[in-house]
């Protein structure tokens, strides 16, 4: 679950990359370490593309075969989401996609509907990827309900095969108690009433739900892709943050503070976040030799 926090950003100061819907192979985009690039962005060009996504004619290269799909996350859409990841994989030679979902064409609030009818939303979106570039497989990095929807079209949608490896970035994997929100509902018996009609995918991320239940009865994982978690200590959507984290064979679980200790970034700012950012590229091509870079980073606005 991603909370959208409009806080109070001197958007002047941010480097704003608002692309076109396709971009030629060699184009270099610039790569804003800031959510107020995305703030922005939505603003300007509302339900756009962001840069270096959605060139249809893009065939993988040798070097990186396999097409990255980006799965926002829920109230978020991908035009605020990936304005730093899209032209950041672009730039390093990846076919870059991404969708909106789980939400009214054109509305800027998107992923609050019935997480396993996104999850066939995405896998459409796949297929499309998959028959457009003439790749095998895709690779998928998802952030908060966009790095644990994927799951169900692993599991249930016949996904498996077709996908290489899964990265969220504080994913929703196992729920969350929103600081005591599940405690709230269950005291409250018009809550869930009052929840569920505005926001289906909400109350499916609730720590013990039904929807959550089945997703991860029989294991986390499904044999084929390889699974990568990007968390922070510092969440304070998907709490405990360690409920982000997968079990199982093929998984590695990371955490940005214990690659940076001086980097405090949280639920909304690790998908502007310069070493979540660089732990995506590294979970996409393990050969990649940059080192994970360590900066002062506050909450909210990535770096």
């Amino acid at each position: 679950m991603r909370v959208r926090r409009w806080v109070t950003i001197v958007a002047c100061g941010a480097t704003l990359a608002v692309g076109a819907t396709t971009a030629a192979a060699a184009a270099t985009y610039p790569v804003p370490y800031s959510f107020a690039a995305g703030i922005v962005a939505e603003a300007v060009q509302p339900g756009a593309s962001p840069p270096g996504a959605n060139d249809w004619s893009c065939h993988p290269s040798p070097v990186h075969p396999y097409p990255v799909v980006l799965v926002h996350g829920t109230f978020g859409d991908m035009t605020d989401s990936w304005q730093a990841l899209s032209p950041l994989l672009a730039n390093a030679g990846y076919c870059v996609f991404a969708l909106n979902y789980g939400g009214p064409a054109g509305d800027p609030i998107q992923a609050t509907g019935d997480i396993p009818t996104s999850a066939t939303q995405l896998a459409s979106f796949v297929s499309r990827v998959l028959a457009a570039t003439g790749a095998p497989q895709v690779d998928i990095v998802g952030h908060s309900q966009g790095g644990m929807m994927p799951r169900w079209y692993l599991k249930f949608l016949g996904g498996a095969p077709l996908v290489h490896t899964l990265v969220g970035l504080a994913p929703s994997n196992h729920g969350t108690t929103v600081d005591g929100l599940t405690t709230l509902a269950g005291s409250s018996p018009t809550f869930g009433s009052v929840l569920a009609p505005l926001c289906v995918a909400c109350t499916e991320q609730l720590a013990g739900s039904s929807f959550l239940a089945t997703l991860n009865a029989g294991g986390d994982t499904v044999p084929g892709p390889t699974y990568t978690v990007i968390e922070t200590t510092h969440d304070e959507v998907v709490t405990p943050y360690r409920s982000a984290f997968l079990s199982g064979p093929d998984v590695t679980n990371l955490v940005v503070q214990s690659q940076c200790a001086t980097d405090v970034t949280e639920h909304l700012g690790i998908i502007y976040d310069r070493v979540a950012l660089a732990d995506v590229l590294h979970a996409l091509d393990p050969s990649d030799g940059d080192p994970i870079p360590c900066s002062v980073v506050p909450p909210a606005l990535g770096g």
